[in-house]
C-alpha cells in the first residue's frame, strides 16, 4: 500500500517549536517514503479555534518550505461523516447515552482509586446499563470491548493498554452536541487513506481507543510513530495552552534546525532550505525508511 501520512494541527493559534517538531518528523517520513503529505484543519474543537489561525499555519509551513498533497481539509465542515459513523457503531449497539458531569466522574475515580488519577480519569460505566432516573442524556459513550489492544509504535515500540480498564467508555459525542476528537480522528484517516501517523508522544494514550473504533467501524489502523515533546524552561510542555511562542520565521533554516535536533538527530550541514530539505529526507530515509513498515502494527 502506498504511504499516507498527514500532519493535523488545531487552529488554536499559530505553530510553535513544539507542533514544528511534529510536522517536521511526520513530513520526513511521508517524503522519505515517496508518499503523500496531506494537511487537515482539525478545529472539531470549535470553541477553541482562533480565526485565522488556520491560515497562518498554512503560511507557516510555506515559508518553511513544506508543502502538503491535495486539498486541505477542515473537520468543521465534517459532520455528516461523523454522524453516519456514530449510527454504524449504535446500530451494533456500541453507543449509550451518559448523564453523568465531570465533577461526578472525578468524583467516582476519587471514590475508586482513592486519588485523582494523572491524566484521565477512567469512566466507570454509571450509566452503561441506562440512565439513572431522573437523568437526561449528556454525552454519548462508546461500550468499549474487553480485551488488551497490543501496537507496535515505530519510536517507541511495543505498546498495549486495555482501553476498557485504563478509560472505560469513551465519549463520541460531547455534551455541548460537539465530536469528540477520537471518533473524528479515525473517521478523517479512513476517509483520507491515512497509512501512517507520525505526531508527538502527547497523543500516544489515544492510539488504542482509536485502534479500536478503527475495528469496530471495519476500517484500517494506521501505523503510528510518536516523536519526542518539547519542553520549556519550567519542565511544562510547549503548546499554546501553555503560552509557547510563535514560530520565528525571519531565520528559517535555524528553525528547521532547532527542530530536527529535537528530534535527536546530527546537525545538518546545510546552508540554506533547499540544502536541507533532501540531507533531512536522505537521513531520515536511512534511520526510519524500512523501520517497521513492511506490515501494519
Amino acid at each position: 500500500m502506498s504511504y499516507v501520512g498527514r500532519f493535523a494541527p488545531s487552529p488554536s493559534g499559530p505553530l510553535h517549536e513544539g507542533s514544528l517538531v511534529a510536522a517536521l518528523a511526520s513530513y520526513l517520513d511521508a517524503r522519505a517514503h515517496h508518499g503523500r503529505w496531506l494537511l487537515r484543519i482539525e478545529d472539531v474543537d470549535k470553541p477553541r479555534a482562533v480565526p485565522g489561525a488556520d491560515r497562518c499555519i498554512m503560511d507557516q509551513l510555506r515559508a518553511l518550505g513544506m508543502h502538503w498533497d491535495g486539498p486541505v481539509i477542515w473537520q468543521s465542515q465534517r459532520d455528516a461523516a461523523y454522524e453516519t459513523a456514530l449510527q454504524q457503531l449504535a446500530e451494533q449497539g456500541r453507543v449509550y447515552p451518559c448523564g453523568c458531569t465531570r465533577r461526578e466522574i472525578a468524583d467516582s475515580a476519587l471514590q475508586r482509586h482513592g486519588q485523582l488519577p494523572e491524566g484521565e480519569r477512567p469512566y466507570a460505566g454509571t450509566c452503561r446499563n441506562g440512565l439513572p432516573p431522573g437523568r437526561v442524556p449528556r454525552a454519548w459513550r462508546l461500550r468499549v470491548p474487553e480485551g488488551t489492544e497490543r501496537f507496535d509504535d515505530r519510536w517507541l515500540g511495543p505498546q498495549e493498554q486495555d482501553v476498557s480498564q485504563a478509560i472505560g467508555d469513551f465519549v463520541l459525542r460531547r455534551a455541548d452536541g460537539l465530536w469528540a476528537y477520537q471518533l473524528a480522528v479515525v473517521v478523517d484517516d479512513a476517509a483520507q487513506g491515512v497509512t501512517d501517523v507520525v505526531r508527538g508522544q502527547d497523543l500516544l494514550g489515544s492510539t488504542a481507543r482509536q485502534r479500536v473504533l478503527a475495528r469496530l467501524l471495519g476500517v484500517p489502523a494506521p501505523r503510528v510513530m510518536h516523536v519526542p515533546l518539547v519542553y520549556d524552561e519550567r519542565g511544562l510542555k510547549l503548546s499554546k495552552q501553555n503560552g509557547a511562542p510563535a514560530l520565528d520565521l525571519s531565520r528559517p533554516l535555524d528553525t528547521l534546525q532547532a527542530a530536527w535536533r529535537q528530534l535527536g538527530l546530527p546537525a545538518l550541514p546545510a546552508r540554506d532550505l533547499a540544502a536541507f530539505w533532501p540531507q533531512a529526507t536522505a537521513h531520515w530515509a536511512r534511520r526510519f525508511g524500512e523501520r517497521r513498515l513492511d506490515a501494519r502494527a
